[in-house]
């Protein structure tokens, strides 16, 4: 047997099969094993008429932005119907912003920032307290308008944000770089330093444990190869700007394998995800769309000088906000741990600012559920009648965090569980 705690020269193992007891389903010392949850954005709103399906129930018709779901169906609910209501009071916003502190915390904006903590936190401070990191925010593009509520997602209270990360090598060196010149210079790798204690490790474990170790350690060092082949100036942060035409998608990639790795060593539960920012300002050269913003897309009906329809070009963006969140999922589906999968523990809940991107619309809000916490269901679109408030309780209830109570929410919504 191996401690879940064991470490190997430092760094977090992932969960081996001499962790557990002799079913999979609980810690060889009897505790259960953890459930995760995701906080998952991105900015502005959606074409409803393209991304919310006509049917409810398991017989849904995919719809254009949803198509990246297809190889992960069953386990994504869609759930429609559901009202901001902090962002329906009154009181000062720019109808973005307004929206964003309803979205996260459910709470109305203060003119600075969010009303309150964001569910992320008040999740992680019931559940995030026994791993290395109470929490973690993970970022990838950087254009908005630029204010304190348009960059962040994560609040710990009123007018306190927690940034996210929006470089991969520094989140890399946060969960697995050691504090010495050679790595920071990046002229010698992470693994160097634990070869030796690898080795010594690798002759206590059965043969599924060894090559689950190899393929953890692999794994580490190709991600350290392709944060440390990007461009020299994808390792700055820039102001927030307008129009930078950085490979959004190769950063994403590295950002959600850092999210997974993260999860697989128990080294946080809780994370925050933001692809875009609030009123986002990127543009898509990956998809052939440089002549605009995405902001300016939500509220286009065709696009200057192309003759293309602003509702296709937003199309074509949702979908590829959809495709990056498909992605996360079937990596944390692909990683084994003990009787099931990341997945399995796991509970993700993707939103966006608005309802429909050109109204602003702050009812009929669309999300994406997707993991096994809590006996989650799945492989459904569901109408329901309730608040974002209501959802977050949803939420909180399936990884465990016996939040008592959150803004605007009165109940879970029941059926967004099974039995």
């Amino acid at each position: 047997m191996i401690s879940r705690r064991a470490l190997l020269g430092g760094m977090a193992l992932p969960a081996l099969d001499a962790m557990f007891n002799g079913h999979g389903d609980a810690w060889a010392d009897g505790a259960p094993v953890e459930t995760r949850f995701v906080f998952w954005f991105n900015g502005n709103g959606i074409p409803e008429k393209f991304w919310i399906p006509r049917e409810t129930g398991a017989d849904y018709t995919m719809t254009p932005c949803l198509t990246p779901l297809a190889p992960i169906r069953r386990h994504v609910h869609v759930v429609t119907g559901l009202v901001n209501e902090a962002a329906r009071q009154p009181g000062p916003g720019n109808g973005h912003t307004n929206s964003m502190s309803g979205i996260v915390s459910g709470v109305r904006y203060t003119g600075r920032g969010a009303g309150g903590a964001s569910i992320d936190q008040a999740i992680a401070a019931k559940i995030g307290h026994q791993s290395r990191f109470r929490s973690l925010q993970i970022g990838v593009a950087s254009e908005s308008f630029g204010e304190s509520l348009q960059r962040n997602m994560s609040w710990v209270a009123a007018n306190r944000p927690l940034p996210p990360e929006l470089l991969p090598h520094r989140l890399f060196d946060r969960m697995f770089g050691q504090r010495e010149l050679g790595w920071v210079t990046r002229q010698k790798s992470v693994l160097d330093a634990i070869r030796g204690d690898a080795a010594d490790m690798r002759k206590q474990l059965g043969q599924a444990d060894k090559d689950r170790l190899d393929e953890h350690l692999a794994s580490v060092r190709d991600l350290e190869r392709a944060i440390g082949g990007l461009p020299a100036e994808y390792r700055v942060e820039l102001p927030e700007q307008d129009g930078d035409m950085r490979d959004w998608p190769r950063i994403a990639k590295l950002q959600t394998e850092l999210l997974v790795h993260a999860f697989a060593s128990r080294q946080t539960r809780v994370a925050s995800y933001m692809l875009t920012k609030c009123q986002s300002l990127t543009r898509f050269p990956w998809l052939g769309l440089t002549v605009m913003r995405h902001h300016d897309y939500t509220h286009t009906n065709i696009v200057p000088g192309t003759g293309v329809p602003g509702a296709r070009a937003l199309t074509e963006i949702c979908r590829w906000h959809v495709a990056e969140f498909a992605a996360l999922v079937a990596r944390l589906r692909s990683v084994r741990e003990g009787d099931g999968t990341l997945l399995d523990r796991t509970c993700l809940l993707y939103v966006h600012e608005h309802a429909e991107a050109n109204d602003h619309k702050n009812i009929g809000h669309s999300v994406l559920l997707a993991g096994g916490a809590g006996n989650l269901r799945g492989g459904l679109h569901t109408r329901v009648q309730g608040t974002f408030g209501d959802l977050y309780l949803t939420a909180a209830r399936a990884v465990g965090a016996g939040i008592e109570g959150f803004p605007t929410g009165s109940k879970p919504l029941p059926e967004i569980f099974a039995g």
